[in-house]
């Protein structure tokens, strides 16, 4: 389904991802793993359209969309996460997810597609009319992935979803990760929580200083001795 092929991305001088090539096959969670300053998120904005690789292209499905516009590569079915949920405080829970079915496509099956959110996240139907800014943590984090299936992508890049999340809360977050990949919708996750993300993933990439150092299962991984002595501290 996605095929990056040796990006390389510059923050002006500063040459941020070193030659990058991973691959999402249709129906995977897919887990990027890496440090902070890895490029883990560079990795997403570049294949989301936000940021252009100086080489390097990237393939989905049949189109080369590494030239692409972000708005396009929504279109397409791509869909962004972002790391700290980015909602508009400002809106109501309804509002927000409305956000997210902007394109004639996603439109189309707006109620559906919201009967659906509200289906996997409860809470959301619960605090329908209620300011994303007052939500939860958690709730915000449940809005934000909600926000991104009313796109309807078939991609689904998530930037740390378990981020400022309390144990409870994470474990039930990755429990719906794993049901949106059930349903059928493709997952590609970066995630600092290691031990989470690998188990829950098909496949994984360690990043580290902006180069792919390592590739496999998520369970290969995870008894990586490189893995477990950097990342689970074991």
């Amino acid at each position: 389904m996605l095929r990056v092929k040796g990006i390389e991305v510059f923050y002006g001088d500063l040459q941020a991802l070193r030659g990058v090539s991973l691959e999402v096959n249709q129906g995977e969670i897919v887990s990027i793993i890496g440090s902070n300053g890895a490029g883990k998120s560079t990795t997403l904005m570049t294949i989301s359209g936000i940021l252009k690789p100086k080489r390097g292209d990237i393939q989905f499905d049949q189109d080369f969309i590494h030239q692409y516009s972000s708005s396009k590569i929504v279109s397409l079915g791509i869909v962004q996460i972002p790391e700290g949920r980015q909602l508009f405080p400002t809106l109501t829970v309804i509002e927000n997810l409305e956000m997210g079915s902007q394109f004639p496509k996603a439109k189309k099956v707006r109620e559906e597609t919201m009967a659906w959110v509200f289906k996997l996240f409860p809470r959301l139907e619960e605090r329908k009319n209620q300011l994303a800014g007052t939500l939860s943590g958690g709730e915000q984090q449940m809005l934000a992935i909600g926000r991104g299936l009313m796109s309807k992508p078939t991609l689904l890049m998530l930037d740390e979803p378990s981020l400022g999340l309390s144990p409870i809360l994470v474990k039930a977050i990755f429990d719906i990760i794993k049901e949106i990949n059930q349903q059928g919708t493709t997952i590609l996750l970066v995630e600092q929580n290691v031990f989470h993300s690998l188990n829950l993933s098909h496949r994984g990439y360690v990043l580290e200083n902006g180069s792919i150092v390592l590739s496999g299962t998520g369970q290969d991984l995870l008894k990586n001795q490189h893995i477990r002595q950097s990342y689970l501290g074991l």
